[in-house]
């Protein structure tokens, strides 16, 4: 079932966002969210053997948001590390703390308070798109079955906006079993699937970013990816 978010959630409804950024900054985060992807890189096939598929269809150039389903908090840094692209991820403010906030401010990623219309981080999204460069989002807004059931509407509202196309992006795997040494990690060596789907528009067509818009695109994004996670399922047997 459709749901709108809370005001300033992590993707969430909002209206006209104030000036970009400035393109110095814009261009320390994407070198950083390159950095970042080679970590993960790093990290996701030393520690788990991840199967990619589709991620050709990812386009070459050019705005794109990636649509995640987010059911264990390895799916972001495992996105991150097999997609072709470096990707920015829009990640709640309570995982920016300590050194792991200036790490994830340093690798590009988009910190979003989620208790308010945080237009900082909309305008820090929309700067990510706006210079044609890769946004992540989970657009059920939290970890949970990771199964697009519930989407809220600020995936429609940046892909409308940008004008970019969405690729839907299943991970599969992560939740099956627990780690014997972490058990909040799947276990060491184990496969996860990331399976990409084709991109596609959200909007009509009319450029229209009314509430009414809005719903309708969100409409057509669930059936778009609830389509592309039955078919991954069925292509990787889970």
């Amino acid at each position: 079932m459709r749901r709108h978010p809370r005001r300033g959630e992590a993707g969430g409804e909002v209206s006209e966002a104030p000036a970009d950024r400035g393109a110095a900054d814009r261009g320390a985060s994407e070198r950083g969210a390159e950095v970042g992807r080679r970590i993960g890189v790093g990290l996701m096939y030393g520690l788990w053997k991840p199967r990619v598929l589709g991620a050709w269809k990812v386009p070459a150039t050019g705005p794109v948001i990636l649509a995640v389903n987010h059911s264990h908090n390895v799916d972001g840094p495992m996105v991150m590390g097999v997609a072709p692209r470096p990707t920015h991820f829009l990640i709640k403010k309570e995982a920016f703390i300590g050194p792991l906030g200036s790490f994830l401010h340093g690798i590009g990623q988009v910190e979003v308070d989620r208790s308010i219309a945080d237009r900082t981080a909309i305008t820090r999204a929309l700067g990510v798109l706006s210079d044609g460069g890769v946004l992540g989002i989970f657009p059920e807004g939290t970890r949970g079955e990771g199964d697009f059931a519930s989407l809220r509407a600020g995936l429609a509202y940046f892909a409308v906006r940008a004008g970019a196309p969405i690729v839907p992006v299943a991970v599969l795997g992560s939740t099956e079993r627990r780690g014997r040494l972490i058990k909040q990690l799947p276990p060491l060596r184990s496969r996860v699937d990331v399976v990409f789907g084709d991109p596609f528009e959200a909007g009509d067509g009319s450029g229209r970013r009314t509430r009414k818009a809005l719903d309708e695109a969100t409409v057509r994004i669930q059936e778009r990816l609830t389509g592309h996670l039955e078919n991954a399922r069925r292509l990787t047997g889970h």
